[in-house]
């Protein structure tokens, strides 16, 4: 199961890569949102995904068992969900707003911050 998770994360955070170098602001932000899934993910697979024992400490115990599962990923992981999130909902406003104000996707036909008179930057490399 860790191998799988890990392989999953793995693909998540390579397609996001991919995705986050498109000049594309909608291809950008869904590689944002694989991005911290995958990481996620793989925080997940660090923190001892089990099903065997509940992180619970029952009657007397002052710890928990030896195989019960990390509650701390999993709290990390809950509050990385909400930030992400929060951060995806601004960033599509920040986009849509840019989009009809440019109206262009592309970033490359977004360079009206280019001071005029001077010479372009390169537009590939």
């Amino acid at each position: 199961m860790d191998h799988a998770l890990a392989l999953l994360a793995g693909l998540f955070i390579a397609v996001a890569i991919y995705l986050l170098l498109s000049r594309s602001l909608i291809r950008m932000l869904l590689g944002l949102v694989l991005l911290g899934n995958g990481i996620n993910l793989m925080i997940l697979a660090g923190g001892r995904l089990s099903r065997i024992v509940p992180p619970i400490v029952l009657g007397d115990a002052v710890a928990p068992a030896a195989d019960a599962a990390n509650p701390l990923p999993q709290a990390l992981i809950l509050t990385a969900i909400v930030i992400g999130f929060a951060m995806f909902s601004f960033l599509l406003v920040l986009s849509w707003r840019a989009y009809h104000r440019l109206d262009a996707d592309n970033t490359d036909h977004m360079r009206v911050a280019e001071p005029p008179g001077r010479p372009d930057p390169p537009m590939s490399y």
